[in-house]
């Protein structure tokens, strides 16, 4: 798997597709990750509604030709045009597929503190779905919905193998994304792999962290991909997960199998 830590190019998408093919073609991986935004930058303001994507656009079909290409799965960050209502945007992860377009998951926990600013530009979901990855599922989240374990727990329960977060989380948000993303994967027996991008776009500063976490909730060895086009802070990074682990280790931890019994204390939609 390829985790992409980069700073994305604000408002300028096709800067930051040609970024995504120029990683792709770096090395070969089955799914390779772009952080939250990542096609359009974090702080745009109102640019946020002529950079938002859907299906049929130019950059939406490269994506989805460069999945099918590098015969991959790719999930990107951008932002995207509410289908039900004219003129809402959605803060969302784009996954495709070696086949097609696999499935579009919009942020559920929009954070309005600090340097965020989220309520403003987007809606929020209250749906989360696993996707297809290959013979397994994959379950997506954006950043601040790793502080509701709810969101995790509602994807493993969907039968999601494999826990995909993508981040624009600063500097002082990393000491508790090192907590946060090893209990994810604990409490639900499945791997994680966290992308958070690096950069900084008007005083912010972007603080990367990216790894990958085993069911067990340790962390799995990185390889950096050598690339001399890279800033300092940005990483190409390769993880290989074991994605039939889950099923070998929760019968040791049957934390799902003991909350399934408990309708009233699971999250429903």
């Amino acid at each position: 798997m390829l985790l992409g830590q980069l700073a994305p190019a604000a408002g300028r998408p096709r800067d930051n597709v040609a970024r995504v093919r120029h990683a792709l073609g770096r090395v070969e991986s089955d799914l390779a990750v772009f952080p939250e935004l990542f096609l359009s930058g974090y702080r745009v303001g109102d640019r946020f509604h002529e950079l938002a994507l859907g299906p049929g656009d130019a950059v939406w079909t490269e994506l989805s030709e460069l999945a099918r290409a590098h015969h991959t799965t790719l999930v990107v960050g951008a932002p995207t045009r509410s289908e039900e209502r004219k003129g809402e945007l959605r803060n969302s992860a784009l996954a495709f597929g070696p086949d097609g377009p696999v499935g579009v998951q919009v942020k559920r926990y929009l954070p309005n503190f600090g340097p965020f600013e989220e309520g403003v530009p987007f809606t929020p979901t209250d749906e989360s779905h696993s996707l297809p990855l290959g013979r397994h599922r994959m379950g997506l989240s954006i950043c601040y919905d790793t502080f509701f374990p709810e969101v995790a727990r509602h994807l493993a329960l969907d039968g999601a193998d494999l826990l995909v977060i993508v981040s624009a989380s600063p500097v002082p948000s990393g000491p508790l994304f090192e907590k946060l993303l090893p209990a994810r994967a604990i409490e639900n027996g499945l791997p994680v792999v966290y992308v958070n991008r690096v950069g900084v776009e008007d005083g912010v500063v972007f603080g990367g962290g990216s790894g990958a976490w085993d069911p067990r909730g340790e962390p799995v060895a990185a390889r950096p991909v050598p690339d001399d086009t890279l800033a300092p802070e940005e990483r190409l990074l390769l993880v290989e997960l074991d994605l039939d682990e889950p099923a070998r280790w929760r019968p040791f931890r049957p934390v799902l199998r003991d909350v399934a019994t408990r309708p009233g204390e699971v999250f429903e939609d």
